[in-house]
């Protein structure tokens, strides 16, 4: 029989928090601000995990703390625009950028008609010009589409850049002592702690896992392959965009092996098939991997996981996934916290 003198007290002021943090997460998904409260997340555990090791507390003087964290905060706020800009900066331009890639997988399926079979190959564009009259086709079929994208992914870079600056602001509460909140501030605050604990566990969990896919991407392209006499173009932006698109759940995966299945058809079908299967067996293993290693560190089942994906799939497309695993360890978190699970 469960002690219920353990659980926490639940008062008027908890139930309000609740809502008003379950209303918030869903504007935060309605109103595609997702990139700007990951980017205040990161920044803010970043803080809280590099203060100690600069031994920040034993500083005397809040004051002095301040401009310490400050400064701490600011220069994570700068490192992490530099490597946001050095990955626009690889995957534009040079030889190795992602255009580049781009154009050489328009190549290989352009040149793979008569080595693929007729059932594929019926499917394909039957000459340069068919290609090209197709894509000018789409783009004026959807030119709304692809303006309106353009437009998205420069507010998502605004938004991810005042979440930073936010995040560095909020993380300045490492240098000051703990406030006295009144208790529906201090129920709320609760809920940011949760939040932030759920972030920790997942995303740094997520970066192990495409930091690991990475490494299998790397040892297939750069060691097995040229071992066995194959060797494919732009290895290095394909292994750089396995780790960045692996960070996201799931979907990553899928976008990194069709990459890797197109460029391997450079050399003959039999690699992409190697390929194909390679992938198959090792990556696309992440669905569970990825439920596996989190799951682990919020006491979560894989099926979990993999449920709130999907569900958050549905009802929010890909930011629903990236979402998923980060909100369910909220709700995970909270909910073992007053021992209803």
């Amino acid at each position: 029989m469960v002690n219920d003198t353990i659980r926490p007290k639940t008062s008027s002021h908890d139930i309000a928090a609740w809502i008003i943090a379950a209303a918030a997460l869903f504007m935060v998904l309605r109103l595609h601000l997702l990139p700007a409260l990951l980017a205040g997340l990161l920044v803010y555990e970043l803080v809280h995990i590099l203060a100690p090791l600069l031994f920040i507390r034993r500083i005397s003087g809040s004051r002095a703390k301040l401009v310490v964290v400050g400064l701490l905060a600011v220069a994570i706020v700068a490192c992490l625009m530099l490597l946001i800009w050095a990955a626009v900066h690889f995957f534009r331009g040079g030889t190795e950028s992602l255009p580049a890639l781009l154009k050489k997988m328009a190549e290989i399926i352009e040149g793979s008609r008569e080595t693929l079979p007729s059932w594929i190959a019926d499917y394909l564009p039957g000459d340069p010009e068919e290609l090209k009259r197709r894509v000018v086709g789409w783009l004026h079929a959807h030119a709304g589409e692809v303006q309106t994208a353009g437009k998205e992914a420069g507010r998502a870079a605004a938004h991810i850049l005042v979440g930073l600056v936010i995040g560095a602001m909020v993380s300045l509460r490492e240098a000051t002592p703990t406030h006295e909140y009144q208790p529906l501030a201090a129920a709320l605050a609760g809920q940011a702690e949760h939040l932030s604990r759920a972030f920790r566990s997942v995303v740094f969990a997520q970066v192990r896992i495409s930091a690991l896919n990475t490494l299998f991407a790397w040892l297939y392209l750069g060691v097995i392959l040229p071992l066995l006499g194959v060797h494919l173009p732009l290895v290095k932006t394909m292994v750089a965009i396995t780790f960045v698109v692996g960070l996201i759940p799931v979907v990553g995966n899928l976008i990194s092996n069709s990459i890797v299945t197109v460029v391997s058809l450079s050399h003959s079908p039999a690699v992409a098939l190697g390929s194909l299967i390679f992938l198959v067996v090792i990556h696309k293993l992440e669905y569970f991997l990825n439920a596996r290693i989190i799951g682990s560190r919020i006491s979560a089942h894989a099926w979990e996981l993999l449920l709130a994906m999907l569900v958050m799939e549905a009802a929010f497309g890909i930011p629903g996934v990236v979402a998923a695993p980060i909100y369910y360890a909220y709700v995970k978190d909270e909910l073992v916290e007053r021992g209803l699970v």
